[in-house]
């Protein structure tokens, strides 16, 4: 009984994170979407297109692998979607001065 009540609790820890990375793909994405041309040039970042088509896979990714966590493409696209939210977008607030 143990062992099937520890899956349960491992499926269930599984699928939040599923649902969470959804809107974390999609924020990334609007983010992107969001910010100037010049700003990612000033960061020594990739372009802006190229973190626009980033964020947008990734965020497609995140909706679409109907496999969650149990799957590798879903798995990158969490992933690509989490650096652009702690390598990228800090760099543009600082260059830009925003807050969000």
């Amino acid at each position: 009984m143990g062992f099937f009540a520890d899956m349960a609790l491992y499926q269930w820890i599984l699928a939040v994170i599923w649902l969470a990375g959804i809107p974390v793909g999609v924020f990334a994405f609007v983010h992107a979407t969001l910010q100037r041309a010049d700003a990612f040039t000033a960061a020594d970042k990739l372009n802006k297109m190229a973190w626009v088509g980033i964020t947008g896979a990734a965020a497609l990714l995140l909706i679409l692998d109907m496999r969650g966590p149990y799957g590798i493409i879903w798995i990158a696209g969490l992933v690509a979607s989490l650096v652009y939210i702690v390598d990228v977008r800090p760099k543009l607030k600082e260059i830009q001065g925003r807050s969000w």
